[in-house]
């Protein structure tokens, strides 16, 4: 697979402060790549470096395998978490303006307006001021102004902030299917659920250093603990606690029902998950068995804590 985009040992510092430090990112063409960390970890640097808002003090940055260069800027779509629309200016008017500076003209763009607005169902927004709109529906200005020009990569900070549950799933499907479309995506958020839910890649950043970056399925792999989740209908509580004890790791367990919830952590040095289920199945009748693969936000809890 092709690389959309290559941070390569990128260095940013301001003053004493230094924001990045030599972190190298790689963007799979044609991924959903979620970009975390806490507050102050350097991501909105790094988006600002890619944007060419700001240089980098060394390092490089490869666009579809050039040198990010001027060029670039009409290849990129990016949404901002401080959002950047002219308050006083007319919805129509502001979209047509800075459709054109992503090198539209003004027939193209007006196509796109009309297929935007039609596809969101805010036709009737067109004369209104920005500063006579709701937070969520500026938001849904901000992004059509954002992908209209169909860039090859999307950059999204805190996306959904300010929409309400049901604009922020219809811009996710809007999100979605650009990606199937084609178009790469950067999705930077504190939201791990839609990280879970959207993402395919993902990189850490804690205190300027990269922690964390492949994709999500290989990362959840290489933090998994074997810990499993089981339910069980049994009539002999005391001799299945003694039969998995002899193997397993048990977490502290109340049972108040003959439907018991059991949590284990198996020790694959000495025991397989088909052993521990022949062992349930010779006390009692399995409900249920789940390995607990731990989420998004327990990597993202666990990784910064320790750091």
């Amino acid at each position: 697979m092709s690389n959309i985009l290559e941070v390569k040992q990128v260095v940013k510092q301001y003053g004493d402060y230094t924001a990045l430090n030599e972190v190298s990112l790689t963007i799979p063409q044609g991924s959903i790549y979620g970009l975390l960390g806490p507050n102050g970890a350097g991501k909105t640097s790094l988006i600002r470096i890619i944007n060419q808002i700001t240089m980098p003090d060394s390092g490089a940055v490869f666009l579809d395998g050039e040198p990010l260069n001027p060029s670039h800027v009409q290849a990129i779509g990016y949404m901002p978490e401080e959002r950047g629309l002219y308050k006083t200016m007319r919805v129509g008017e502001q979209c047509l303006y800075l459709a054109q500076l992503k090198g539209l003209s003004k027939a193209e763009a007006k196509r796109e307006l009309d297929y935007w607005f039609d596809r969101l169902e805010i036709q009737g927004w067109w004369n209104k001021k920005i500063q006579e709109l709701s937070k969520g529906m500026a938001q849904k200005i901000q992004f059509v102004v954002t992908v209209l020009h169909k860039p090859k990569l999307l950059i999204l900070d805190e996306p959904f902030s300010g929409f309400d549950p049901v604009n922020a799933n219809l811009i996710k499907d809007e999100i979605i299917e650009l990606n199937k479309k084609g178009t790469s995506v950067i999705f930077s958020t504190h939201r791990m659920e839609s990280v879970e839910e959207m993402c395919d890649h993902i990189a850490l950043i804690h205190k300027s250093n990269k922690l964390i970056e492949g994709k999500l399925t290989d990362v959840k792999k290489q933090y998994r603990t074997n810990d499993y989740e089981v339910g069980i209908l049994t009539n002999n509580v005391e001799g299945l606690m003694y039969d998995l004890s002899q193997k397993f790791t048990l977490s502290p367990t109340d049972f108040k029902s003959l439907h018991d919830e059991l949590k284990l952590q198996i020790n694959l040095g000495t025991a397989t998950p088909n052993e521990l289920l022949n062992t349930l199945i010779q006390r009692g009748q399995v409900t249920h068995f789940v390995e607990k693969i731990p989420s998004v936000n327990d990597i993202f809890i666990k990784t910064v804590s320790e750091k």
